[in-house]
């Protein structure tokens, strides 16, 4: 074989190879198939409504609800008491404030809480409360715990025990037949689970805590069980106990 041929046929070999080697990345780029990714988690409209926050770091921050209204969010957890003459009357327990009740706050102040009440938050050195009316009761006032003071330590609790507006206004979108529910605290097929806790509080027991929308819940209204079975997030069986 000539000398030239000996270089020529691995020098053809080469680009030959070089030749597939840039079509196929090429044609790879032009039409990469079909790549995988994780399924896009669908967001609902109660996802997307806007519930405000205020984030209360200070017992200044708490004052600040003087002269507002709030809704409790934290349904048949918190316990009131009668607030007469200027003093929180701890042996005077009015109740558990019911999910979704409008509270007219007058002020808030910091008290000592005997070591014998439990209130459902820690006492600390001085614990706060806010003091408000309800509707059809606006002559006596009344006081709940939102959070303690503990030395240079503050916790408050405001952003998850209350909304700042009225949820009726938030949830517009839900129908009228689940508001008259929840008004009512009732709870009925169709409804979704966060309905149901605005109706029938957050005290509850279930049989699978992390899959929200797929479980059974028991709920304690106030003494009152209801058992609600969901299925894609919709009660599809609803028990009401007495």
């Amino acid at each position: 074989m000539k000398p030239w041929k000996i270089v020529l046929i691995p020098t053809a070999i080469m680009l030959l190879i070089a030749g597939f080697y840039i079509w196929h990345v090429s044609s790879k780029r032009k039409n990469p198939g079909v790549v995988k990714q994780g399924e896009e988690q669908k967001l609902t409209q109660d996802d997307v409504a806007v519930v405000r926050m205020e984030f209360p770091a200070h017992f200044d921050d708490v004052k600040d609800l003087a002269g507002k209204s709030v809704w409790m969010k934290n349904g048949y957890t918190m316990p009131y008491f009668a607030y007469t003459g200027g003093r929180v009357d701890f042996k005077k327990k009015a109740g558990v404030v019911p999910p979704l009740e409008k509270l007219d706050v007058k002020k808030a102040v910091e008290v000592s809480v005997p070591k014998d009440v439990d209130d459902g938050i820690s006492h600390g050195q001085k614990q706060a409360m806010v003091v408000f009316t309800m509707k059809g009761d606006e002559k006596q006032e009344y006081a709940t715990p939102v959070g303690a003071r503990d030395g240079g330590t503050e916790q408050y609790y405001d952003d998850l025990l209350f909304f700042y507006d009225d949820p009726h206004k938030i949830y517009t979108h839900w129908p009228q037949d689940v508001w008259s529910a929840v008004d009512q605290h009732q709870a009925k097929q169709g409804m979704n689970e966060l309905q149901t806790r605005l109706s029938l509080g957050q005290k509850i027991q279930t049989d699978d805590p992390k899959t929200e929308g797929n479980r059974t819940v028991t709920y304690d209204a106030d003494g009152k069980k209801w058992t609600v079975t969901f299925r894609n997030d919709k009660a599809t069986e609803v028990k009401a106990g007495t």
